[in-house]
């Protein structure tokens, strides 16, 4: 017991993903090896509460917490552990329940994927799988992402980004703006969430303003993406720290106009085609791509790198990078690494090994400074 590595697995929180959170979780902790790991599945309910129990799980699942411990996660690194909390505000009490060697975050989306919760661990000075703090926030921000991008002069498609406040002031100016430089087709998005949550593809202005709507839902930054024409979505899985490596590329043919909500996880008739159909200069141009995107996003641990390949001109374009993506024996990210010689349990082991890697690393920082003596000087 004391030779196994305590490893905490985050799912659940405040976000339109919630529900793949969970999907992506059970399939973490399943593979995960009980001869190595000591699992300490930690949920976050919708409303930001932190959970654990025998099974927290299926208690987020079924919306029944009775039973569950309230916990904590302090940002001390004196504690470095989950603390168990009791007590109302006026005579709240917390104790130490675990002391964690390492957290597996599986927070799709708001507050898991944007940096949020990796700020945390910082703090607490818990090792963690994946991005840090500005990898996790490039992922996660569309608009911020596209902008790096550019700044390397990477291939995105062209794109208009504006504030929900904006929208709802100026709805008419928006809309002649999208116009006038994107035309149709465009998709709408909300600037900080995936899975497809709150997408959009817009053919007219009546689609245009119901999509913007609908983004506006979700975020107070809105995308508005000029469509790929005959786009083909090609992903490729990363993993390392300072090295990086790509997988082979994967293809999706979406049973839908695009790769919506729906055809994601609810309808069932989406293909994956691994490897990607592709010819092998353009495969090599796709994994090449994929490690600069994540090297320019300082990239950590994991992230699946989305593209768009155009049928018609046969152009590439950089669309997404996911820092936390799906996690289910059947998702793309493991998928890939899976055809590309490293099984899902393994997969893990690795995910784990590249946690503990950068935080050692991390740690050979100095957080003190003290000039050197000059001459004169008493000292």
């Amino acid at each position: 017991m004391g030779d196994k590595l305590r490893v905490g697995v985050i799912f659940g929180g405040r976000s339109g993903e919630h529900e793949v959170s969970l999907l992506s979780a059970r399939s973490v902790m399943g593979a995960m090896d009980r001869e190595k790991y000591e699992v300490v599945p930690i949920g976050i309910t919708k409303t930001g509460h932190w959970v654990t129990g025998d099974d927290p799980l299926t208690a987020l699942s079924s919306g029944d917490e009775a039973g569950l411990r309230t916990v904590a996660l302090l940002p001390d690194p004196s504690w470095a552990g989950l603390m168990e909390c009791d007590g109302g505000a006026e005579t709240f009490r917390a104790a130490l329940l675990a002391r964690l060697d390492v957290v597996f975050p599986v927070l799709h989306g708001t507050y898991g994927e944007d940096g949020a919760i990796q700020g945390l661990l910082e703090l607490a000075d818990v090792p963690y799988v994946g991005a840090g703090v500005l990898g996790s926030a490039l992922g996660m921000d569309k608009v911020a992402f596209k902008s790096v991008m550019q700044a390397y002069g990477f291939p995105i498609a062209d794109y208009l980004a504006f504030k929900r406040r904006e929208w709802e002031a100026e709805p008419e100016s928006v809309l002649r703006r999208v116009e006038a430089r994107l035309g149709y087709p465009v998709f709408t998005k909300p600037a900080n969430l995936g899975s497809s949550v709150g997408i959009s593809k817009c053919h007219d202005r009546a689609e245009l303003e119901a999509g913007l709507a609908e983004a506006a839902r979700y975020d107070r930054k809105l995308l508005v993406e000029a469509a790929v024409p005959a786009a083909r979505e090609i992903e490729v899985s990363v993993l390392g720290n300072d090295e990086p490596v790509a997988s082979v590329p994967g293809e999706i043919v979406p049973s839908r106009e695009f790769y919506s909500y729906e055809a994601k996880y609810l309808d069932g008739k989406s293909e994956l085609l691994i490897p990607a159909p592709l010819p092998e200069e353009v495969t090599e141009r796709v994994r090449d791509l994929a490690v600069r995107a994540y090297r320019a996003i300082d990239g950590a641990g994991m992230a699946r790198v989305d593209f768009l390949l155009s049928g018609e001109t046969g152009e590439l374009y950089i669309n997404e990078l996911n820092t936390i993506p799906g996690f289910t024996e059947i998702s793309m990210y493991p998928k890939l690494w899976e055809a590309s010689g490293l099984p899902y349990p393994q997969l893990i082991d690795r995910l784990i090994e590249l946690a503990l890697e950068r935080h050692r690393d991390k740690a050979r920082s100095e957080t003190s400074y003290r000039p050197a003596a000059v001459d004169g000087d008493a000292r």
